[in-house]
């Protein structure tokens, strides 16, 4: 059996925690590096292969990050929690967090049916790194083409929301009267915008989650990103870029960490045997990475646009097509 180095542990771990939730693809990036680096790497770390650890390393990545996305969105996976079980418990969906429960549940069910039965068939199919360079490629044009053709739904709703930070910053400027205050300031104004972003979501309804949940589908293909493709499917429906981000954090966050948690006996089994160490470590810097992630995107997307990763994608992809071809 092939071995798992703490150097690759370690490169790999980082890389998949800040690929998982930048709108790269992080399967693509696990499939890729190792083809473009050859030798051992190559080895010790393909998806294509039953018999590798490299399997069980990607289990331990997976629940690290989940757990990263559930410490930075934790009041709001409380709020959620709790509207689907008071929904449960008193039979109905009234509220905005009964509501947004149950559009999760609905967004996450065609992936999960998709990934129990063809994962296997998917990862062996398309975990070849040319392939992988060719989807990337795929990704970059997807992105592109859903800032380029944004509709106008999308695009007032962005308007809209540009102005409401405006207000709320100088409402916070005039009420900051010192350090502790302005903490508290923010972290009341990170709540209230959380809130009303959740209000938001539960109005597209159900059809729409379910539409936009579907296309999580496509990130079984590695190169393909799931916050990528779904932000892009937020914007089409006619959400604003921050909304269609924040949704596609909260679609990840299951649905990750049922496909770490599906394979966790993967890591007590034989392809986790001499490993457990560069699995802890491995998963110790994804989560980190994911966290730093995640606080970085939520804020970005505020603002900024899918473009630069757009242009990522695609050379990336493009550069990797070549050097592989011709190696």
């Amino acid at each position: 059996m092939s071995h798992l180095t703490y150097l690759e542990a370690s490169v790999v771990g980082l890389i998949q925690g800040v690929t998982e939730l930048f709108p790269v693809s992080s399967l693509g990036h696990n499939v890729l590096i190792p083809g473009l680096l050859g030798g051992s790497w190559a080895a010790d770390l393909s998806v294509a292969s039953p018999e590798s650890p490299y399997l069980a390393f990607i289990v331990g990545l997976h629940v690290a990050t989940a757990i990263a996305l559930f410490a930075y969105f934790w009041r709001d996976w409380i709020r959620i929690v709790k509207g689907f079980c008071t929904s449960i418990w008193y039979r109905r969906v009234e509220t905005t967090e009964q509501k947004l429960a149950w559009m999760i549940i609905l967004a996450t069910i065609p992936v999960g049916l998709v990934g129990l039965v063809f994962e296997h068939e998917f990862r062996v199919l398309f975990g070849k790194p040319i392939r992988a360079a060719i989807f990337l490629v795929v990704n970059g044009v997807i992105l592109y083409a859903g800032e380029r053709f944004r509709t106008r739904a999308s695009l007032k709703a962005d308007a809209e929301l540009a102005e409401d930070r405006e207000r709320a910053v100088g409402q916070a400027e005039r009420g900051i009267a010192s350090h502790a205050s302005g903490q508290r300031a923010v972290r009341q104004e990170e709540l209230s915008r959380a809130l009303q972003a959740d209000q938001r979501l539960a109005e597209t309804g159900y059809v729409q989650a379910l539409l936009i949940g579907s296309v999580q589908v496509l990130a079984l293909l590695a190169g393909i990103s799931r916050d990528g493709v779904t932000m892009v499917a937020g914007m089409f429906r006619g959400l604003s870029r921050e909304d269609a981000a924040r949704f596609a954090f909260l679609l990840a966050t299951p649905v990750i960490l049922a496909a770490g948690v599906l394979k966790v006996p993967d890591l007590t089994g034989p392809l986790g045997n001499g490993i457990h160490g560069q699995i802890l470590v491995g998963s110790v810097l994804s989560g980190i990475g994911a966290y730093v992630s995640v606080r970085f995107l939520v804020k970005y997307f505020q603002t900024r646009t899918l473009t630069p990763f757009a242009i990522y994608c695609v050379a990336f992809g493009l550069g990797s097509i070549i050097y592989l071809s011709v190696k």
